[in-house]
């Protein structure tokens, strides 16, 4: 088994740059972190170039009993875990993993949610677990939504992305294949002027968007939605956080 110790050692720098954005993309690679992460990659069969992990976390990792290509484990030191980690506390175990966001979409069947410029890592991170956790067949991203390999983003979806398909489209693009397929498509809006969520009964095939935590849904896309969706506020606050609003409509259709 190789072992690294030392946080200036090459190939532990260039593991280090990929909590960047400009890494990620020029390596194809994005770098996970926890146990759960990474035995729930294991499990998907993703393709990985490294495990890395400190003494402790290799004895837990063998006690698992998942299907890893053990040619592949690094052991490193404490010093290096926390060098790679990007929390306060190292969970002592990473893994390099192939970067699988497809770019190309065929629409014909299913339930997705479209985010359109949505820029908090913890929204979107938590709106990919919740249409998960709902049977959603996938998420697409707007170009100018957060990097969906973004540290925060990974924590918040827990190995949702696994599950998922996930892509990053121009949206009106995406709308237009969705429209094709006969899949209707609800733009959230706060507006009291749309049609209350509660008009609409469940549907086997559904395209919602979730609008910009700042600005909502752009005019040009809202104008692409087939119907206007507004979830009813009966209390004195503003509006509702962006995941929040994502999870009562995902919940709805699901």
């Amino acid at each position: 088994m190789q072992e690294r110790t030392s946080v200036n050692n090459p190939q532990i720098k260039a593991i280090g740059k990929l909590q960047q954005k400009k890494y990620r993309e020029e390596s194809g690679y994005y770098l996970i972190e926890g146990f759960h992460l990474v035995e729930e990659a294991v499990k998907a069969s993703v393709k990985y170039r490294e495990i890395l992990a400190t003494e402790a976390a290799l004895s837990r990792l063998a006690q698992l009993g998942l299907a890893y290509d053990e040619s592949k484990l690094i052991k490193i030191s404490q010093s290096v875990a926390s060098h790679l980690s990007s929390t306060k506390n190292s969970q002592d175990i990473f893994m390099t993993v192939k970067i699988n966001q497809s770019e190309h979409f065929a629409f014909s069947y299913g339930k997705w949610v479209l985010l359109d410029d949505l820029a908090d890592p913890g929204n979107v991170g938590t709106i990919i677990r919740t249409a998960d956790a709902a049977g959603f067949d996938g998420v697409i991203l707007s170009n100018k939504t957060v990097d969906l390999y973004n540290p925060k983003v990974q924590r918040s979806m827990q190995g949702s992305q696994f599950h998922l398909n996930l892509i990053k489209a121009d949206l009106p693009d995406a709308i237009a294949s969705l429209k094709a397929a006969d899949i209707p498509v609800y733009a959230s809006l706060l507006d009291p002027a749309a049609k209350q969520l509660g008009d609409f009964a469940p549907v086997a095939q559904v395209a919602l968007i979730i609008g910009n935590e700042a600005h909502g849904v752009s005019p040009e896309i809202a104008a692409l939605a087939d119907e206007k969706l507004y979830i009813p506020i009966k209390g004195r606050a503003e509006s509702l956080n962006a995941a929040v609003a994502a999870g009562i409509m995902i919940y709805h259709f699901s």
